[in-house]
């Protein structure tokens, strides 16, 4: 999608639930791109979920997708915000390459009570932890920033510029949808997309940025620090002229925005990544968990004469005889050169 202003924009193709990589050379730009459709309603219908809330559990997942789509490597990351509001906590897990998952932990009475959905207040004050987990035998790393009657979209900001000193500017949207089927029927489902630009220049010292004012600044006085680079400045001025419902319109598909926001000097798209709603759970992982309890927590686990288990993200349900965990916590405790014989 390389052009300038005489061309027109090519045939959309990366559609919905594909991050879609960009590079616009001549602002130093890299970014990424997507809107999520089927995989997104897919995650949010499992659950019984208030509006606001599976429209702040979309937006995490939009950008948990936009940063861990960036990982080279096999591994995990990681989005959760722990906080006193009554949406008090919010989980996203993608898998590379391709898997996502959520949920999201709340007080419906709260959130009901709380006018308009404001984010900040669905959130009140806590912390938005991203981590990287690059599998076994390996360090996680972890972001912490605080949340502290914050937005998903400045909360993220401020992690870029604590602690990746990357100059990065995110735009996140959500927005409902009512479709007619075949059968005539109106279906309401979710949409959401997002769209993030690093400024990623040669020279390391174009990317400074005004410094944060300290605690003891005094009030109304400006930030101290260097003048952004005038690329950069070009960049985020066009991408606050995204508006939410560009980010979430099927008519307008990723690859027709971004020829529209930076055509003029020239974009260039990469392969597109798929996302897809896949669980990571299963019997055998569960089992192997239960198997670490104590004695004394199996038989508190009991109900029913059976252990049962619901896993958060996708829902499913499963059932174990206390037996049956006894017998896998037994065979735990052998040596492995028992286990081998």
């Amino acid at each position: 999608m390389t052009g300038a202003s005489g061309l027109a924009p090519p045939a959309p193709h990366a559609g919905d639930d594909v991050v879609r990589p960009f590079e616009v050379a001549a602002l130093d730009l890299r970014g990424r791109a997507i809107q999520m459709g089927g995989e997104l309603d897919a995650i949010l219908a499992r659950h019984d979920y208030p509006p606001s809330v599976s429209k702040l559990l979309a937006e995490a997942i939009v950008l948990a997708v936009l940063l861990g789509s960036s990982l080279k490597f096999e591994g995990k990351f990681i989005l959760q915000t722990e906080t006193d509001g009554p949406v008090d906590m919010l989980v996203v897990d993608f898998r590379t390459p391709d898997a996502v998952r959520a949920y999201a932990r709340f007080d419906r009475a709260r959130v009901e009570a709380v006018p308009g959905a404001d984010q900040r207040q669905l959130f009140g004050n806590g912390t938005l932890a991203m981590t990287v987990d690059q599998g076994a035998h390996t360090s996680r790393y972890q972001g912490i920033v605080t949340l502290d009657a914050d937005t998903l979209e400045s909360a993220a900001h401020t992690y870029f510029r604590q602690s990746e000193q990357i100059p990065t500017r995110i735009r996140l949207a959500v927005g409902e949808i009512h479709v007619r089927g075949a059968d005539g029927i109106m279906r309401h489902g979710w949409r959401a997309g997002g769209i993030l630009v690093q400024f990623l220049p040669e020279a390391s010292d174009r990317m400074r940025v005004p410094d944060l004012p300290g605690g003891d600044t005094p009030e109304g006085s400006e930030a101290d620090g260097a003048k952004e680079d005038d690329a950069w400045v070009e960049a985020q001025s066009l991408i606050e002229t995204v508006g939410d419902d560009e980010l979430t319109d099927p008519a307008v598909p990723v690859d027709t925005l971004l020829f529209r926001l930076f055509h003029e000097r020239g974009v260039r798209v990469f392969a597109p990544l798929p996302v897809h709603d896949r669980c990571s759970c299963s019997r055998d992982r569960i089992k192997s968990v239960l198997s670490r309890f104590s004695a004394e927590e199996i038989s508190a686990s009991v109900e029913d004469g059976k252990i049962a288990v619901k896993c958060e993200f996708c829902g499913t349900n499963y059932a174990f005889e206390p037996a049956e965990i006894a017998a896998a916590a037994a065979e735990d405790e052998l040596p492995s050169d028992s286990k081998d014989s």
